[in-house]
């Protein structure tokens, strides 16, 4: 029995991406695009235990995904060999974003992993070294390393710090679960949006080239965004299902949030240009 020594809980917060152009599938099969992340205040929490051996033990792993598959797991494993003092970890999530909904929940899963251990087992990786062992574990990793709100060009790893409205969100999620592989390789997909110059966003001239396949394929979320832009401007997130509303004050958000048909999860959230998994790491 391994001795516990102390715990720690790390905020893992939900993104969403405020626009997301596709410009061109490359001769590997990904595709270029660009995107603007912005995180929210609410997301998922990771406790972490340290123990007195070397040992990486996951207390609540998800159904049917084996261990050594769980990205929360690939991430303490990938940061292993950097520890410094020998020490453990148990880790057990409180999970609160929904699995395949757009909002990088197992991307930020990985990254507070990497910021917290880094910080915990003393490795001194600086956030360039972490982001790019991130990108190792998926293509939305580095933004949650990085922490801020940024423009993200090539597969989503050139990013600059950008600096968008932080509005209150309606985010919801309708009743079906999209497979991210799926949308990229349909048909159906736009792949020809020209390039914007530099940070130009606005809310109105910008929009998600996924919407177009999934509103095709996914007549849930066509519906439920029907329903929404009839009270605010929507937009899916990411490769979807989720979709986020804007409003200027959470009292509004709310009052939306009481209205859902029937069926239709939601959570009303603040976007927020920092993430607060730096501020956490740096009070231990």
């Amino acid at each position: 029995m391994s001795h516990l020594t102390q715990t720690f809980t790390f905020p893992s917060p939900a993104k969403i991406n405020l626009f997301l152009h596709i410009n061109s599938q490359r001769p590997d099969g990904y595709h270029e695009l660009q995107t603007l992340f912005q995180f929210v205040d609410y997301g998922d929490d990771i406790h972490i235990s340290t123990t007195r051996d070397n040992s990486i033990t996951l207390e609540n792993n998800i159904d049917g995904v084996k261990q050594e598959d769980n990205l929360i797991y690939k991430a303490a494993k990938l940061l292993q060999p950097y520890n410094k003092n020998q020490r453990g970890v148990r880790i057990a999530i409180e999970k609160r974003l929904p699995m395949g909904g757009g909002l990088g929940g197992g991307s930020s899963n990985a990254a507070t992993i990497l910021v917290a251990l880094n910080k915990l087992w003393q490795c001194q990786l600086n956030i360039d070294d972490l982001a790019q062992l991130g990108l190792s574990l998926g293509a939305d990793v580095p933004v949650f390393v990085r922490g801020f709100a940024a423009f993200a060009e090539g597969v989503g790893e050139k990013l600059q710090p950008a600096f968008p409205e932080e509005y209150w969100y309606l985010i919801t999620k309708p009743n079906c679960h999209i497979s991210t592989a799926n949308v990229f390789t349909s048909p159906d997909l736009p792949r020809n949006t020209a390039k914007i110059i530099g940070n130009d966003f606005s809310f109105d001239k910008n929009h998600n080239d996924c919407e177009v396949m999934v509103r095709k394929h996914y007549p849930e979320v066509a519906k439920l965004l029907a329903w929404l832009v009839e009270y605010a401007p929507s937009r899916m997130t990411g490769t979807g299902a989720c979709v986020f509303s804007l409003f200027d004050t959470e009292q509004e958000a709310r009052r939306i949030e009481s209205l859902l048909p029937k069926g239709i999860q939601g959570f009303v959230a603040k976007g927020v240009n920092q993430s607060p998994l730096h501020a956490a790491v740096d009070a231990i």
